[in-house]
């Protein structure tokens, strides 16, 4: 079913480009695999079972690493009635909603399609966030349920995480292996931690590029539903202020979901890791809200959708 979410369609050409690329890359990375561990049946079922994993439980894994838990009507009917509205002014299924008891305020979408979605915010997030805040960050995190950007950044991330997988299954093996090795078990060692590595490598740079425009996108969709880009500006402001005075050793385990959170979990200096963000900057999301409010002007109707 196709929801009344502004459509972008140079989204959805740039998650084609990146799931192709991505598909060639883990095709020659499977190759390579078996290839040096003449072991294809091995290979196959490790990369088989991951991506697996990730495409049926990536809401289960999400919502556990984060302490997330499904709630009722009932423990939050403000926050249910919100994306009841939305939802409604959206045409789309409505997905689970889960709240995540952390200080930390932000907000993530996860499932492999609409019909099979989980919204978490954090309890943090309701304790600071004014209702039409609220309501542009929730508008934010549906758009990419219905544009299935969630379902294809889970999809693309795989790669990586076989990669890495790789690497570090090698490494042990290497460093607690027992007996003797030959000069040959030293060559394939070596390959497939460089081959791994530049998979990883590769597929992180092409996800984070995804991801970076996707956000923009899910701005974009979220203010025209809503008709109150300013609230979403608002919200981004207060939320990524208050992220960046949480210490930074505090934020690690959450920085994991960089991808799929509202705003990425950095401390107060991020330092060259902004220009490998899951996320454009600030600077850049504020300009471009700006812009879609004078578009609009004064003559905005909240809950329209476009």
């Amino acid at each position: 079913m196709q929801s009344r979410f502004r459509s972008d369609r140079r989204l959805t050409v740039r998650m084609t480009v990146t799931m192709f690329l991505l598909g060639l890359l883990y095709v020659a990375f499977i190759a390579a695999l078996i290839a040096l561990l003449k072991s294809w049946v091995l290979v196959v079922v490790i990369a088989a079972l991951v991506i697996g994993a990730q495409y049926w439980f990536s809401d289960r894994i999400a919502l556990y690493a984060m302490h997330g838990r499904i709630v009722e009507r009932e423990e939050y009917p403000q926050l249910h009635g919100v994306v009841d509205r939305l939802c409604a002014a959206a045409d789309m299924p409505k997905p689970l909603v889960a709240v995540s008891n952390m200080d930390m305020p932000n907000a993530f979408a996860t499932g492999r399609n609409p019909d099979h979605a989980v919204l978490c915010v954090t309890s943090g997030l309701l304790r600071r966030l004014e209702p039409d805040e609220l309501e542009g960050v929730l508008a934010h995190e549906l758009s990419h349920v219905a544009h299935k950007d969630v379902a294809v950044i889970t999809l693309a991330s795989f790669l990586g995480v076989i990669a890495g997988l790789v690497v570090r299954f090698a490494f042990y093996s290497e460093l607690f292996g027992r007996g003797r090795k030959d000069q040959n078990t030293i060559v394939v060692f070596g390959a497939v931690m460089g081959i791994s590595a530049l998979v990883y490598a590769i597929s992180f740079l092409l996800i984070r590029a995804l991801s970076r425009y996707r956000e923009l996108a899910a701005d974009r969709a979220a203010a025209h539903l809503t008709g109150r880009p300013s609230a979403l500006a608002s919200a981004l402001t207060k939320v990524s202020g208050d992220i960046a005075r949480i210490p930074t050793r505090d934020l690690r385990t959450a920085q994991a979901f960089n991808a799929f959170y509202f705003t990425p979990a950095f401390g107060a200096e991020p330092g060259i890791s902004r220009y490998f963000s899951t996320h454009p900057t600030l600077e850049q999301r504020l300009e471009q809200l700006g812009r879609i409010s004078a578009e609009l002007g004064e003559a905005a109707t909240p809950g329209k959708a476009v």
